[in-house]
């Protein structure tokens, strides 16, 4: 059984320098959900990624 934890989730776009603050949760197995899918400069697949625990 997992526990579930809350994430602070910080992505960052280098393509235009957009940042998000989202909270997210660690799925079964091991992932981060947070329903990010994309930057709003069209960008998904180059994006930097922190995680850290609330």
């Amino acid at each position: 059984m997992i526990e579930e934890k809350r994430y602070r989730v910080v992505i960052r776009c280098p393509q235009c320098g957009e940042k998000f603050v989202l909270k997210g949760s660690r799925k079964e197995d091991g992932t981060i959900q947070t329903g990010f899918v994309r930057c709003i400069c069209g960008n998904s697949s180059r994006l930097y990624v922190d995680t850290a625990p609330e």
